[in-house]
């Protein structure tokens, strides 16, 4: 049997969108497969109109406790798509409502272990800030810096912005937060959080890194 292709084939353009068209078929079902993985890459705008009752647990509020919007936010502090957030969306959402008394934010971690090994670590070193009334201080910090970190890192973070240095090193170094953000991470699996950045704006979920429109419009509609 002939096994080579017909030159007449190789001339006709229908041969080339074919295998074009073959071509993109199996990049759509790779990266099908891609995405379906329990990960952090979720960039594209997911508002859902179902209200998803959320636990707010005792994590550190940032803003008026009494603020007619809470927002919610399960995130990883090694995770890129959340420092895209805290950089480009987190200084409009502070500056134009949490600020004002309109929104107030509760940060819940959501530890990917399995992609950022120190997630963990970090997370606990920011609640043990939390324990000297500092969370969102120690919070900012690593954000600020985010890079590999390890845990004489945290501790130069403790010191920097003034902590008491042998509290936060017997916290972190004792392991006496691993249970609080473990209980995090459950939380957030039970509402439905399938990777970080998530948001619950009122228990209406966001998903993934997104402008700060998005949630103007969220908040919003909310506030009304």
């Amino acid at each position: 049997m002939e096994s080579r292709i017909n030159a007449s084939a190789l001339k006709n353009p229908w041969f080339y969108i074919s295998i074009i068209g073959v071509i993109i078929i199996i990049a759509l079902i790779y990266n099908g497969i891609k995405t379906s993985d329990f990960a952090e890459t979720i960039e594209d705008s997911q508002i859902e109109t179902v209200f998803v009752e959320v636990n707010e647990d005792d994590d550190a509020i940032l803003g008026d406790p009494n603020a007619p919007v809470t927002i919610i936010e399960f995130s990883d502090y090694e995770c890129p798509f959340c420092g895209k957030h805290f950089l480009q969306t987190f200084p409009l959402l502070k500056e134009k409502y949490i600020d004002t008394g309109k929104a107030k934010l509760i940060f819940r971690d959501f530890p990917l272990i399995s992609i950022h090994p120190n997630a963990q670590k970090i997370a606990e070193a920011a609640e043990c800030a939390g324990e000297q009334g500092e969370y969102y201080k120690m919070h900012d910090k690593i954000f600020e810096n985010q890079q590999p970190t390890n845990v004489n890192d945290l501790k130069d973070y403790a010191i920097e912005i003034g902590l008491n240095e042998n509290e936060f090193n017997v916290c972190l170094d004792s392991g006496q937060m691993a249970e609080e953000v473990q209980l995090d991470l459950q939380d957030g699996q039970k509402a439905g959080v399938r990777g970080t950045p998530s948001f619950f704006i009122n228990g209406r979920h966001l998903s993934g890194t997104q402008p700060f429109g998005v949630f103007k419009q969220i908040i919003e509609e909310e506030l009304k």
